[in-house]
């Protein structure tokens, strides 16, 4: 399956039945009247968020999405059907934004979440409701109002505890790969990655979410490479994992690019809790191990863990590094969580 993470989507509710103009005429009755019923509201669109979707790939094939019109009124007071509504699945984590892409509609981080994107027009009223003491056979109807329409954007950021980042071949999908039962592409040559891969780390007992996205280089905030279309990705993270590898000839400027590009695109990323990693380091000796990393601690003012994604050498203490940060952020979760041995 194809990954996207983005989509342009045409939605339509439906128009609202119209009322029915209609007498009785039954033997016996000496004065029939009005009977003509209302006509049905128009069906609703809605969004919902669903397991077990990680893309928008179905809005590539389907862009228009129209709920049915209401039922006419008919007579003997009888009013008509709502129409059916129409609900767009997408997955969690999913943002819906208005025409202009820039405007938030709403933000789906919940499995179940539902939001009413275009509600149906109102059925129109038959000949009965206008009966009155002074029109005792009015001879009108109303039509249904019509529905609504609009043009929206899905934009789809995935959940997950953790992300990846750092410049192409920094081992970032090996890391993956390593620790998951992900199976991303690997190559030896940069943006092998072309779309985000996520997978389920476990460690002491415990898992997370790892997230890894297509390598950032300089210039990505202007579209250079992949860009940074994909950062969005780590914005709901709760820590970034930024990975430097030993094999760049100077680790201090491929560090300075990456905050570079993060800083450029903005939204909360360099505020983020950061882990800084030193990988690869089963391709070089020793000494060039401490003069890299000794480099890295330098520029970026912290202390870089070294390891290994293929021998695992330090791969353990990343990873648990990596949980210590994501069971802080859990716990203010947990704790305002009511204990459901206290629930009536």
């Amino acid at each position: 399956m194809k990954f996207l993470d983005q989509a342009k989507v045409y939605i339509r509710s439906g128009d609202g039945g119209a009322g029915s103009v209609s007498f009785r005429r039954e033997k016996y009755i000496e004065f029939g009247g009005p009977d003509g019923g209302d006509g049905g509201r128009g069906g609703d669109v809605w969004a919902e968020a669903v397991e077990g979707l990680n893309t928008l790939i179905d809005y590539r094939y389907q862009q228009h999405f129209k709920a049915k019109i209401g039922v006419h009124g008919m007579g003997r007071n009888r009013t008509g059907a709502k129409g059916a509504d129409v609900t767009l699945k997408v997955p969690v984590g999913t943002q819906i934004y208005e025409e202009d892409n820039e405007t938030l509609i709403c933000d789906l981080t919940e499995e179940g979440q539902r939001f009413l994107l275009a509600k149906g027009g109102n059925g129109g009223f038959g000949n009965a409701h206008f009966k009155s003491s002074t029109n005792q056979a009015p001879r009108r109807a109303n039509p249904g109002l019509e529905g609504q329409e609009r043009t929206i954007w899905l934009r789809l950021k995935l959940i997950a505890d953790a992300g990846l980042v750092g410049l192409p071949n920094a081992g970032k999908s090996t890391l993956l790969a390593s620790v998951t039962a992900a199976k991303p592409k690997i190559a030896d040559y940069p943006f092998t990655t072309l779309h985000p891969n996520l997978g389920v780390v476990r460690i002491d007992a415990r898992e997370f979410v790892l997230a890894d996205i297509p390598g950032l280089i300089e210039g990505a905030h202007e579209g250079v490479g992949i860009g940074d279309r994909f950062l969005g990705h780590v914005e709901r993270t709760n820590v970034m994992l930024h990975l430097v590898s030993a094999l760049e000839e100077d680790p201090a400027a491929a560090y300075r690019t990456v905050r570079k590009e993060l800083e450029a695109y903005g939204h909360g990323l360099t505020e983020k809790p950061e882990i800084l990693a030193l990988s690869q380091i089963d391709t070089v000796d020793a000494a060039t191990i401490a003069d890299k990393t000794k480099q890295l601690k330098k520029a970026a003012k912290k202390e870089p863990l070294p390891f290994s994604s293929v021998s695992r050498d330090g791969l353990d203490e990343v990873l648990r590094a990596l949980m210590t940060h994501i069971e802080e952020e859990r716990k203010p979760e947990e704790q305002s969580e009511p204990d459901p041995r206290w629930q009536a």
